[in-house]
C-alpha cells in the first residue's frame, strides 16, 4: 500500500472516530482538533511535531486569551473605539507571540498562530463566551481551557494516524 493511501485510510477512519468522540463528549471543538491535526503534519508528522504542535498551539491560545482579557478588561474601547482598541491588543499580543520564537519550545510561529486564531474563532463565533467571567472560569466556556484541550486531542489523533499509516505501509512492504 502506498504511503498516501495508508495515510488517507488512517486519517479517514480516525477522522470518523474523532468526529464521534468530539460530538459525544460535547463542549470540545472538533474544528480546533482538526486544525491541530493538520498542524501536526505541517510540523513534520513525527514525535517532535507532536511536541511542537501542542506547545505552540497552547502558546498561541495563551496569547489570544491575554488579548481578549485586555480588550474586555481595560476600558479603552469607550475612549478610542472597540476596533482600534482590539487592534492594538491583538497587535501587541501577536508581537509577543512572535517574539516567543526566541524560546525553542515555542519557536514554531505558524503553529502558535493556529492556536491564536482558533481561540478568537471560538470567542467570536460564540459571543456569549466573550466575557471576563467566562475567560476566568474553570470550565469549557473558557477559551484557555476548551481550545487547547480540543487541539491537544487533535494533535494526538495526528500522531496516531501517522503511526497507523506507518504500520499499514510496513505490513504492505
Amino acid at each position: 500500500m502506498s504511503q498516501l493511501t495508508a495515510l488517507s485510510l488512517s486519517i479517514g477512519v480516525l477522522g470518523g472516530i474523532a468526529t464521534w468522540l468530539y460530538l459525544t463528549v460535547g463542549g470540545i471543538l472538533i474544528w480546533a482538533g482538526f486544525i491541530a491535526w493538520g498542524c501536526f503534519f505541517h510540523c513534520g508528522g513525527d514525535t517532535n511535531a507532536l511536541k511542537n504542535t501542542i506547545a505552540n498551539n497552547i502558546w498561541g491560545c495563551i496569547c489570544a486569551w491575554v488579548a481578549a482579557l485586555l480588550i474586555l478588561g481595560v476600558p479603552m474601547a469607550d475612549k478610542i473605539g472597540l476596533p482600534v482598541w482590539a487592534g492594538i491588543c491583538v497587535g501587541a499580543l501577536v508581537l509577543v507571540l512572535c517574539l516567543g520564537a526566541n524560546i525553542k519550545a515555542i519557536s514554531v510561529i505558524p503553529a502558535a498562530v493556529y492556536g491564536f486564531a482558533a481561540s478568537f474563532a471560538f470567542l467570536l463565533q460564540t459571543p456569549e463566551m466573550l466575557s471576563t467571567a467566562n475567560l476566568t472560569s474553570v470550565s469549557l466556556k473558557n477559551s484557555l481551557i476548551v481550545v487547547p484541550l480540543s487541539m491537544i486531542i487533535g494533535a494526538i489523533f495526528g500522531i496516531v494516524s501517522a503511526k497507523v499509516a506507518g504500520a499499514l505501509t510496513s505490513k504492505a512492504s
